[in-house]
Parts: structure tokens; C-alpha cells; sequence
């Protein structure tokens, strides 16, 4: 079993932040979007809403912690 580090921990939410940021950007760089594009856009904001919540969240208990 591995078990990750607050730092690791906040290095992956990190990435996977950045990812869904630039998925977000290259999809609203179009001109026009399908109705299915504008669909995966809401659900990628609310992941990477969830993401930065999870951040702020992991951020915050490694502070208390350490």
C-alpha cells in the first residue's frame, strides 16, 4: 500500500487543476460549440471547482498539521 504525502497529495490536485483549466480554455477558444461541447464545459467548471475546493481543503490541513 502506498501512502502519499500531503505534498503529493497537493501536487496531484494541482495537476489536476491545470488539466481541466486548459481543457476548459481550449474548448471555449472555438468559435462555436456543439450543444454536447457546451455540455462537457459545465461538467469540466464543476470538476474543477471540485478540484479547487479539494486544494484549498488539503492546503489548509497540511497548514494544521505541520
Amino acid at each position: 500500500m502506498i501512502v502519499a504525502t500531503a505534498d503529493d497529495r497537493l501536487t496531484e490536485l494541482e495537476a489536476r487543476h491545470r488539466q481541466l483549466h486548459d481543457e476548459v480554455y481550449q474548448l471555449e477558444r472555438r468559435a462555436f460549440l456543439t450543444p454536447e461541447e457546451q455540455r462537457l464545459i459545465a461538467e469540466l467548471k464543476k470538476q474543477k471547482l471540485l478540484a479547487k475546493d479539494q486544494l484549498y481543503a488539503a492546503r489548509r490541513a497540511a497548514e494544521v498539521c505541520c
